[in-house]
């Protein structure tokens, strides 16, 4: 139907006002006619015209329908919407540009008006239109850059988490899999992609802060001296330290920060209690200690699974978060999760 010219549908039961509007409007405009407000809708939804001429008093459904009925259907909503009415009262245009018109024309008309007003319009949609389409490119764009610098951030994180890991070979993959789980453990209790997200990157870099401990302390067998836990106790802000500077959308310094923070106030390196404690933190918690007890340390053997989820379980509420404790016994116990 639309060819190089913009399409106008003029929308009047009045044949003499169809007639003066066409004759005004058609040399620069392809025209649409619909003599009742049924008729317009179905024009409307067949050849979806740039601009409409709308009187208001018609039979059956007046003017003021029509224009709602558009504007209710996302398809036709910014189609623009010119009342052409004898009514000139100050609450009869109110009225209209309250239910999305963008504009009125008052009988009798006027050539030069019509054309002007119409012609204005059509301008002003075609630029919205330009606008709404460099937004569509610049927000293109800007995913791009974003996804870049994300896969920028993972790579950083993964020769972080490295760094750690080649200085302690007995947790070798201790982040990853605690990362592992904790995602899962949000997964499960419906946190946001942001959230699981944050939670991903604080669980591969939790013990980043490891990397100012002595080796002979990560590595050494045995009990830990009172001093040598103690040292090992600052590994939390440490970690923070080395990661808060990071320019990330996501909080995981913080996550990071609070990780060994209990709900009893007994964790460190703050003593936070229950409600002072992210969620994201409390998550990774319970996947740090069901992935360390189960898993071998210099100091002692592997304690298995079973041993590190009846821990969970005895410190459930006191200790952990019951929902974060919750969400990992049915991963293990009735989603049969395994470590990768």
């Amino acid at each position: 139907m639309k060819t190089g010219k913009p399409l106008v549908l003029i929308v009047d039961d009045n044949p003499t006002n169809i007639d003066l509007l066409v004759n005004t409007l058609e040399d620069d405009f392809q025209l649409g006619i619909a003599i009742n407000g049924p008729k317009a809708l179905d024009y409307v939804e067949k050849y979806l015209p740039d601009l409409i001429l709308l009187d208001i008093m018609m039979p059956g459904m007046d003017g003021y329908e029509v224009c709602t009925r558009l504007k209710s259907v996302t398809r036709t909503k910014d189609v623009p919407v010119i009342f052409i009415t004898a009514m000139s009262e100050v609450g009869d245009k109110t009225q209209g540009f309250e239910l999305g018109a963008v504009d009125y024309i008052t009988k009798p008309f006027h050539t030069m008006e019509v054309k002007a007003r119409v012609q204005t319009h059509l301008s002003l949609k075609k630029m919205r239109e330009e606008l709404s389409d460099q937004n569509v490119i610049l927000e293109q764009r800007v995913e791009e850059k974003t996804a870049e610098l994300q896969e920028m951030l993972k790579a950083i994180v993964r020769a972080m988490a490295m760094m750690v890991e080649v200085r302690d070979p007995y947790t070798a993959g201790h982040q990853h899999r605690v990362a592992q789980l904790a995602c899962a453990i949000a997964k499960k209790m419906g946190l946001s992609n942001d959230q699981i997200n944050a939670i991903r990157f604080a669980g591969i870099l939790h013990d980043i802060g490891k990397i100012r401990i002595p080796t002979s302390i990560l590595t050494r067998s045995g009990k830990l001296l009172d001093a040598e836990f103690d040292m090992i106790r600052i590994h939390p802000e440490v970690g923070y330290d080395l990661l808060k500077n990071i320019p990330s959308p996501w909080p995981f310094a913080q996550i990071v920060l609070q990780h060994h923070e209990l709900l009893d106030g007994s964790g460190y390196p703050k003593h936070l209690t229950s409600d002072q404690i992210m969620q994201e933190s409390k998550i990774l918690t319970v996947a740090d200690v069901t992935e360390a007890q189960s898993s071998y340390r210099p100091y002692r053997p592997a304690l298995g699974i079973d041993f590190a989820l009846e821990d969970i379980q005895k410190n459930r509420g006191k200790l952990y978060d019951p929902d974060a404790v919750d969400a990992c016994l049915e991963l293990f116990q009735q989603d049969n999760f395994k470590f990768e």
